[in-house]
């Protein structure tokens, strides 16, 4: 890694661009921008497999309706399939995690409550498609580190109710900028993080402590038989990232090697 970054200040971005991508053919990844079989931008079909059915959870079973308290003040509304405003965006999160969720769930810091991932307006119903008056609602999803579950959550913006909630294992979205700070701090933390530090005071002159000094971005990991150390055999199941670090200002950081198991808050190094 060191090697890369110090001989190659300014065509590192170039360099790492081929090599990143041969990389992907090799063990399955999605580059930044691409859109693989496990991999798909937004959140409502989660990463390639079919989103709960309004109305369905994951195993086809009728979910029942939660009706959630509807904040006081409801803020700017949209009409029909303009985007969600940002009120909106705000008081679905808020209805999407009742306090079972909240209590049942962690988030990529282990912390009480599910790790939020999107919130999209929902596609409407079949019978619906030509309706001007056909209800809004938002899909919520949120990853839940407790058990390693993809929570989808469907919000009726009119009437404040939850009608939808399917969960799904083994499903992997891309990834939010928490979890790709939270990965930084592990792989920062560990032994294995030497060489990203070195690199980092070989750019900069200055200790690298914290992922906030990076521009993050990376790819769900997920395993390949013979791929990895045995330690990574469980990422697709477990949530698994591949850095593309960034000095602000400065070169990439060649971290391709690295595989962080969020779900284990473990480091490995893919064998070569």
């Amino acid at each position: 890694m060191r090697k890369i970054v110090h001989r190659h200040l300014g065509k590192v971005v170039a360099g790492a661009a081929v090599a990143v991508a041969g990389t992907a053919v090799m063990i399955g990844i999605t580059l930044p921008g691409t859109a693989g079989a496990d991999d798909t931008g937004g959140g409502k079909a989660a990463a390639g497999q079919p989103a709960a059915q309004a109305g369905q959870g994951a195993d086809g079973a009728v979910a029942p309706g939660v009706v959630e308290q509807a904040p006081a003040t409801e803020g700017e509304k949209g009409k029909g399939r303009d985007p969600l405003t940002d009120d909106e965006i705000q008081r679905v999160e808020k209805i999407a995690v009742n306090p079972q969720l909240l209590n049942a769930s962690e988030d990529v810091e282990g912390d009480r409550g599910p790790e939020r991932l999107t919130v999209d307006l929902a596609d409407p119903k079949v019978g619906e498609l030509d309706d001007p008056d056909a209800p809004r609602r938002a899909d919520v999803t949120f990853y839940d580190y407790r058990d390693d579950t993809l929570v989808t959550r469907t919000v009726d913006l009119d009437t404040g109710k939850v009608v939808a909630t399917g969960t799904q294992h083994g499903v992997q979205p891309p990834l939010s900028s928490a979890e790709y700070a939270e990965a930084a701090s592990l792989l920062i933390a560990d032994p294995l993080g030497a060489d990203l530090k070195a690199d980092y005071k070989d750019a900069t002159d200055k200790e690298l402590t914290d992922p906030n000094q990076l521009l993050l971005t990376g790819a769900v990991y997920r395993a390949v038989p013979g791929g990895q150390p045995a330690v990574l055999d469980k990422c697709g199941e477990h949530r698994c990232v591949r850095l593309f670090p960034k000095v602000k200002n400065g070169p990439w950081i060649d971290a391709r090697d690295f595989v962080i198991d969020l779900s284990a808050r473990k480091v490995a190094k893919l064998e070569s």
